[in-house]
């Protein structure tokens, strides 16, 4: 057997319309396309996401790799290294960090950053960690709680 030996099945394959060939042939003048419109005329039809002429999807779409989520967690963020002047075995909550002035502003539920070193076990309760904090937090014997963001 060999590339050129399989067949289509006879009559399997329809022959393709000539268009405009005349009343006899079926397909003449209009060539079944119905009268007037844009989709009568000769050449390629519609292109690939044309939307008749409202702003096609592709378009209104933004242009960069990423989209701007809508309702973004705000977080106050805090970083490791700044929880390192606590006192040991403390509780480090968003109200124990304005009180001893390491936070100035609540611009809401606390998160706990890795970057930076700490000696200190503290009780950390936050309403979310980095896993390198977490692992820091760890390291130094203290403990994570995750309490909640509202």
């Amino acid at each position: 057997m060999r590339l050129s030996d399989p067949k289509p099945k006879k009559s399997s394959k329809s022959r393709r319309r000539r268009l405009g060939r005349g009343i006899a042939a079926g397909q003449g003048a209009s060539c079944g396309k119905g009268m007037r419109g844009q989709k009568s005329r000769s050449g390629e039809s519609i292109r690939a996401g044309f939307e008749g002429g409202q702003q096609p999807l592709y378009r209104r779409l933004p242009k960069l790799k990423y989209f701007t989520v809508i309702n973004r967690k705000h977080y106050t963020t805090i970083n490791v290294s700044k929880l390192a002047s606590l006192p040991a075995n403390s509780e480090v909550t968003m109200a124990s960090l304005m009180e001893a002035g390491i936070v100035t502003a609540d611009d809401g539920p606390l998160k706990i950053l890795g970057d930076g070193e700490l000696g200190v076990a503290l009780n950390v309760k936050a309403a979310a960690f980095t896993t390198g904090a977490r692992s820091k937090i760890e390291a130094a014997g203290g403990s994570c709680e995750v309490v909640d963001a509202s």
